[in-house]
């Protein structure tokens, strides 16, 4: 029986910034290679015995989706497209109910480190005899370190020496504990880390909810009943799923039901869940540096050093256990053992109406990507990368003016009726108010630096009129 593969990817991961912010979250960052994590997770789910991938996520990331599944050969089963995050238990029921019948269900997180893909498949395989019988089976981690940031599972045995897959009753849920009882779990030898990872009969995780949570199965059911086709997307019903409850599949259905099995898997893992995992997870030195992009270390213990600017070089000098990550716009500098308070600080950033808070400097798009290099009073200056054979919308803006300049490559523009190409070192003015333009008609990327002048420059100052990804009206649509 195949496997059918559902990859969550609505989380924010605010424990890492300012890398991961809300515009563009951890799992599509490539942090611990050259491929997002979002990326390797679909890969360590595909292959034989496994079905395309349903996918769970958010408008503003959909394309993101699309684009990073395209780079690495995997073609989706679905996109579910939530109007709102409603935490794990109404994303995972609505794409139970995608896959139907009695169909086997993996559910994963998209921002997850397994480094060894084939021993997970394989635990996966042997786990599935338990969820063909009726069991919603969870998997458990080897702990080697009394962690405080996870969950942990409960074991009614001991696992082997060996960590054999093989399903066992789940006692109980242990919610995130504090240092001496973690220590004492992971002296007890029953314990295990709570991966968030599920593997169920899509029948028997419905009538989980129908005898725990019928209210939220009536809602998500009403949701996806009402859902609308958007090109290659599933938008659930905006209406239906707003008053869905905010609950996690563990407090909706886990740790209530009767049914619950554990397999014990015995290799590596982490879900990243901060810098510190980061660094833990990173090749260091003979003295425990980790060093990523233009950073130095002189004289440094224990500590992760990351610029992901090639423009900005990281110089670390007599510093233990530290955590510097060093963005365009944003520098971070804490001390490892506070690594879990990232996200404090971008509670404080947001109440200050800092935008670094939420938005990184790179805006992605379907059709590629821009950042602002210069702001001003009445001017803004843009460069915009356009992917091969992509187009922006046909659109006007109310306040500003443009000036296109190519740098790389040939754009096709279009200004009110008049189409032309431009090339490099060639520039073009768009008027205020003109209907316009710009394509990619090549077979390579093309760069153009954007001049706006104008009395506002906002992103939602644009009117679409015609537009290949269907999109609506607003700063991304």
């Amino acid at each position: 029986m195949l496997i059918h593969p559902v990859l969550l990817c609505g989380g924010s991961g605010t424990r890492l910034w300012p890398l991961s912010r809300k515009s563009y979250p951890k799992q599509f960052a490539p942090l611990t290679g050259e491929k997002s994590l979002f990326q390797t997770s679909a890969q360590r789910l595909s292959g034989p015995g496994f079905a395309l991938p349903v996918v769970v996520t958010g408008s503003d990331f959909r394309f993101i989706v699309t684009e990073q599944l395209l780079q690495v050969g995997i073609t989706p089963g679905a996109i579910l497209i939530e109007p709102s995050a409603r935490n794990t238990a109404p994303a995972i029921l609505a794409a139970a109910l995608q896959v139907g019948g009695d169909a086997l269900v993996l559910v994963a997180p998209s921002d997850h480190v397994i480094p060894d893909a084939a021993r997970f498949r394989e635990v996966v395989r042997a786990a599935s005899g338990a969820a063909q019988a009726g069991q919603i089976v969870t998997f458990g981690i080897r702990p080697d370190r009394p962690e405080t940031g996870y969950g942990w599972l409960e074991l009614s045995a001991q696992p082997d020496a060996d960590f054999s897959p093989v399903a066992q009753p789940l006692a109980r849920f242990v919610e995130k504990p504090d240092l001496a009882t973690a220590q004492a779990m992971l002296d007890g030898g029953r314990h295990l880390w709570n991966a968030g990872i599920f593997l169920f009969r899509a029948d028997k995780l419905v009538e989980a909810f129908k005898a725990y949570q019928p209210e939220i199965l009536a809602q998500v059911r009403a949701a996806l009943d009402a859902a609308q086709e958007d090109l290659a997307f599933t938008r659930l019903d905006p209406a239906a799923w707003g008053g869905i409850e905010d609950i996690s599949i563990d407090y909706a259905v886990m740790e209530k039901a009767d049914n619950l099995s554990v397999v014990p898997y015995g290799g590596v893992w982490s879900d990243l869940g901060g810098w510190e995992a980061v660094w833990r997870e990173g090749e260091g030195d003979a003295t425990g540096v980790v060093t990523s992009g233009e950073a130095l270390s002189i004289d440094c213990e224990n500590t992760l050093l990351r610029s992901e600017n090639d423009a900005l070089q990281v110089v670390g000098i007599g510093l233990t256990d530290m955590v510097v990550v060093a963005m365009p716009d944003a520098v971070l500098v804490a001390h490892k053992d506070r690594a879990q308070d990232v996200k404090n600080a971008v509670s404080a950033l947001k109440a200050r109406q800092v935008p670094q808070a939420e938005t990184l400097p790179r805006d992605f798009r379907p059709w590629g990507w821009y950042e602002s290099l210069v702001v001003g009073g009445r001017f803004q200056v843009k460069r915009i990368h356009v992917h091969p054979g992509a187009a922006l919308s046909l659109q006007s803006h109310h306040h500003r003016a443009e000036h296109w300049i190519v740098v790389e490559g040939t754009a096709k523009v279009t200004i009110d009726d008049e189409v032309k190409l431009v090339s490099e070192n060639q520039s073009v003015y768009i008027p205020l108010g003109a209907k316009h333009r710009m394509e990619n008609p090549g077979k390579l990327p093309m760069v153009l630096i954007e001049v706006q002048t104008g009395a506002y420059l906002g992103e939602d100052d644009i009117i679409r009129y015609e537009d290949v990804y269907a999109r609506g009206q607003g700063a991304k649509g």
